[in-house]
């Protein structure tokens, strides 16, 4: 089963401020945070995609796809089960499925709303929290256990991109959704994002966008995820600007939460810049229109 709807993608590249929200293995007692390395070894911590998507599932408000676990030892595995499709579970629909079968390849399906991890736009100084449970200690009158974690406050930057032409359709198991319902996990996705948190550690991140950057395009590239910057607390606007090629300009919409950044009256000037709400309320418009006329 092949697409007769028209290619476009939607891609929208945010930025949001949150804090020491994914940890990777801890290193002795100190919790360790994602990190990865640029230039002359600046550190930038990261939320990974698959956390981000993990978010995203738990707050779509839809059914989650059953899984099931085979084998046993170290070779078992856990996948989605064999009935579970994308007519019944939006999940497996954005992001995808391998689904392996003894003596056969398998089903698999590609994801068709892909995530980038979200970088933080300001480097880790390696600030560390001193954790006890001197509280609980005290109440026995024992010695508390101490611990460490790194810690990190930033503005942090991710793209979403879908193939809204593949949404809905599944070859695997010739099953294509309503357009109607296809517009509707799109508008869900887009609703999810704009009020995305994360809780960790006995924190709720908010990963709320306070900058967002796209829109609908004849083209399917994550369009703004390599340009922005923040340098000082200024969103850097000439990079944006650099990558607004005619086909692109005309399709984009920028939306800003004022008082964040120091340059709000340039970026709104040079970007023309919308509110949130009215960023995301443009984008299901167009999401709508699309599948509407096909």
């Amino acid at each position: 089963m092949t697409s007769n709807l028209k290619p476009k993608g939607l891609s929208l590249t945010i930025i949001f401020e949150a804090e020491s929200a994914n940890y990777g293995e801890s290193v002795g007692n100190v919790a360790s945070l994602k990190k990865l390395a640029r230039g002359k070894g600046e550190q930038y911590t990261y939320i990974s995609r698959q956390a981000i998507r993990h978010n995203i599932v738990e707050q779509l408000g839809e059914f989650v796809a059953p899984v099931k676990a085979e084998g046993s030892g170290d070779k078992k595995v856990i996948q989605f089960q064999a009935d579970a499709t994308i007519k019944d579970y939006p999940e497996i629909d954005f992001f995808g499925y391998l689904k392996t079968e003894k003596g056969t390849g398998g089903k698999k399906r590609s994801a068709k709303v892909r995530l980038s991890n979200a970088i933080s736009l300001e480097t880790f100084k390696g600030d560390l929290d001193f954790l006890t449970n001197k509280g609980l200690a005290d109440r026995i009158k024992e010695n508390m256990n101490i611990a460490q974690a790194e810690v990190h406050k930033s503005y942090y930057r991710y793209t979403l991109t879908a193939d809204l032409d593949q949404i809905g359709i599944d070859e695997e198991y010739d099953i294509e959704i309503p357009n109607e319902e296809k517009a509707r996990r799109v508008k869900l996705l887009l609703n999810t994002v704009s009020m995305l948190y994360r809780d960790i550690r006995g924190r709720r991140e908010d990963l709320k966008p306070i900058f967002a950057i796209g829109g609908v395009y004849n083209i399917k590239n994550p369009v703004f995820q390599n340009v922005l910057d923040v340098n000082d607390n200024r969103l850097v606007v000439e990079q944006i600007k650099g990558v607004l090629y005619d086909n692109i300009k005309d399709d984009t919409l920028c939306g800003l939460v004022e008082g964040k950044f120091i340059n709000d009256r340039e970026v709104k000037s040079e970007l023309s810049t919308v509110s949130m709400p009215e960023l995301f309320k443009v984008l299901k418009t167009r999401v709508n229109t699309y599948y509407e006329s096909n």
